[in-house]
């Protein structure tokens, strides 16, 4: 009975705080679902006048093509550091510019690397290559086939979608192979099992996709054989996420792994020997990473385990053969406090390197066995207020390893080292893109609403004046266990920054600041734990005197496009302006639309009563009333994202605009989830960003 009394009071208390009118319907009548045809003919008319709309209010200035223009010059700039991966003896790198729209795919060697301008060879130009087969290909990467590093499986999206093409390609004659693998645009996931042959999780047709939208069948295919012929390796249920299969090469420890993804959290993982299966007795939702004789294992929650207890958050070791035999002799390399969690771990050949965030800064901690213990020992770091990533660059053969560094203020900078040998060294520096003079970086907390402190980085002039008036922008994200740490942009220091403005971080709940715990604080009926974290940041900017509501904006896209379109139906007070972009908002639908069932163990489903009850209190698409006082929105998002749905912002818009509210609405008819398939169209839809909001903010 108790427990009917709480769940009918909870029921009354959401209720009480939905907005007027909110509970007219159950949310599944809906005037604008023709919106939700991404190529309808009706939907592109009413997504081109918009885009016209849009284009003439904020693209007329001067300001605005000053600003296009240089923020196209620093994405086409040559002095940016060349990120690259090893394969082989040869370092690969992907480089779009000016001269290269859709982007050169090239190698080099860490002697040539090591030079200020290194000489590279081309491999593939993908503008050569969408000219001659008429397709506008956007680059997604490259599986090779070790020990050669000669053959690869190259993934290519047209527009920039999620769904790729997938084509075997000789990277010595430079040129895709002759009846090699080939599979047709689909969300597939492929791994080499031998030259001939590979493990292929794609659209096999009727009834091999999971309601995601994900492959729910994997085969082993061989050559020169139909893929209607390929073995079945594994199916997975139509409610799941998706399943998969690849091959780990490192010599002496090859293995076959099967992995089934529940829910967006939860994975049932096998290891493939002599034609059976192994389940890997792992937690569903913990991280099992077979490497090499080890087994790593990060948990998401408590895990009680021969009369031990390892905690949420805790990364632990042991021998992979000795735990599928039932041995559970588990060390902690990495255990969890209040205020300190794990951002990464990176294992090569004879060390692991553990990545920490202790009030979400990076510290980095050397690990090796030595007399049968893990001895700890702290590597060099960086300056406060840095990101640091370390990443091992041939895991199986050596020690060696990259380490990136990057803060508000300091360029990215790429180091060079080999664990237990040589100190790390710099091999390349970004160039300033911004005036930093001047300029601080701080720290904060703000207290959320059940009291949680919440911490927040403020970036602003060492002498700001603390009279309400500062031009703020504001950021936050606040899910699926995803940090928001420090890094440099060039495209806020020279749009926001480097104008007098102040730029501000938050770091809600719901994502990875804190650990597994930080994240699942805000999951499903505890989604509101994050949004009220992020009003309390704005609230204590306003009571500290940085800023108040008129010159107060925010910005945040994909889960944080659901963050701002709830602080535009929740608190529309406190904000100036808000740029809303590939967000979720209509989360009656979200879980019908492309990759949204994935997400349900995040959100909640819908379509159960009970937590449709409390989804629909932050889902802004029902929730946005005629007779509120808005903050002008900008709202943008993609036609070519399949990941989410760019009927979220649509419909968004068009329920606003009728209700007479004031809403621009721009969408880039290619560039996938990201919203732009290149530096053009990636400058064009920030330069409209940024002018928008410093526009309103200083009214």
């Amino acid at each position: 009975m108790s427990f009917m009394r709480a769940l009918l009071s909870a029921c009354v208390l959401v209720l009480l705080t939905l907005p007027a009118g909110a509970w007219e319907s159950d949310g599944s009548d809906d005037s604008y679902l023709w919106l939700e045809e991404v190529m309808g003919e009706r939907a592109l008319a009413w997504v081109r006048e918009r885009n016209m709309t849009s284009t003439a209010a904020l693209t007329k200035s001067e300001g605005f093509t000053a600003l296009n223009d240089r923020l196209l010059r620093i994405m086409d700039s040559d002095d940016r550091i060349p990120m690259v991966s090893k394969a082989g003896d040869h370092y690969y790198n992907f480089w779009r510019d000016g001269r290269n729209k859709r982007g050169l795919w090239r190698r080099t060697t860490l002697e040539e690397y090591r030079k200020q301008r290194p000489t590279w060879e081309t491999i593939l130009d993908l503008d050569e290559l969408a000219g001659a087969e008429k397709e506008n290909w956007v680059w997604r990467g490259a599986a090779f086939l070790p020990p050669a590093y000669e053959r690869c499986l190259l993934s290519l999206s047209r527009g920039g979608a999620d769904a790729t093409v997938v084509r075997e390609f000789d990277v010595t004659n430079k040129s895709f192979v002759k009846d090699g693998f080939v599979l047709p645009e689909a969300k597939s996931r492929v791994s080499w099992r031998d030259v001939n042959s590979i493990f292929v999780a794609t659209d096999f047709g009727a009834g091999s996709l999971t309601a995601s939208g994900y492959p729910r069948v994997v085969k082993e295919w061989r050559r020169d054989t139909p893929l209607s012929q390929a073995r079945p390796v594994y199916e997975g249920m139509a409610g799941d996420v998706r399943v998969e299969a690849v091959r780990t090469h490192a010599k002496g420890y090859e293995r076959d792994l099967v992995s089934r993804s529940l829910t967006f959290w939860t994975r049932e993982r096998f290891l493939r020997r002599d034609g059976r299966l192994i389940k890997i007795e792992t937690p569903d939702d913990a991280v099992a990473v077979p490497f090499r004789y080890l087994l790593f294992i990060e948990l998401r929650s408590d895990w009680t385990v021969k009369g031990r207890t390892y905690p949420a958050g805790a990364l632990l070791v042991t021998d992979f053969e000795a735990f599928l035999q039932g041995r559970r002799d588990m060390e902690i390399l990495f255990e969890p406090t209040e205020r300190k969690s794990l951002a990464s771990f990176s294992p090569t050949r004879n060390f692991v390197v553990l990545n920490e965030l202790d009030n979400v800064r990076n510290r980095l901690y050397l690990l090796s066995r030595r007399d049968g213990k893990w001895h700890r020992e702290p590597l060099p770091g960086a300056p406060e207020f840095s990101t640091i990533g370390v990443s091992a660059i041939d895991a199986d053969e050596s020690d060696d390893y990259f380490m990136t560094v990057s803060g508000f203020l300091t360029p990215l900078t790429l180091s060079h080292g080999t664990l237990g040998g040589d100190p790390a060294t710099k091999l390349k520096e970004s160039p300033a893109n911004f005036e930093a003079k001047g300029l601080r970086v701080s720290q904060h907390e703000a207290v959320s609403k059940d009291g949680t402190r919440v911490p927040y980085f403020q970036v602003a002039r060492a002498d700001l004046t603390l009279d309400g008036k500062a031009r703020t922008l504001l950021s936050g994200y606040g899910g699926f266990e995803i940090p928001r740490l420090p890094g440099y942009s060039a495209g806020i220091g020279a749009a926001w920054l480097e104008r007098g403005g102040v730029y501000v971080v938050a770091n809600i709940r719901g994502g990875g600041e804190f650990g597994p715990k930080w994240h699942q604080a805000a999951l499903k009926a505890n989604r509101p734990r994050a949004y009220e974290d992020f009003i309390a940041v704005a609230e204590g900017l306003i009571r500290r005197g940085v800023t108040s509501p008129k010159h107060l904006g925010i910005q945040g896209g994909s889960n944080g496009g659901l963050l701002m379109g709830n602080m535009i139906t929740m608190r529309p007070d406190l904000f100036g302006a808000v740029v809303c972009q590939v967000p979720l908002l209509d989360m009656r639908r979200y879980h019908k639309l492309l990759a949204g069932a994935s997400w349900v163990a995040e959100y909640g489903n819908p379509d159960d009563p009970k937590e449709w009850a409390f989804i629909r209190s932050f889902s802004p698409y029902h929730n946005v009333k005629k007779d509120s006082t808005y903050p002008r929105t900008l709202l943008t998002t993609s036609t070519r994202d399949d990941r989410v749905h760019p009927g979220h912002a649509r419909k968004m818009a068009a329920r606003m605009l009728a209700m007479g509210h004031d809403v621009l609405y721009y969408e880039n008819i290619e560039g996938g989830h990201g919203g732009a398939a290149d530096n053009k169209q990636a400058a064009f839809m920030s330069a409209m960003a940024y002018t928008f909001l410093w526009e309103e903010l200083m009214k």
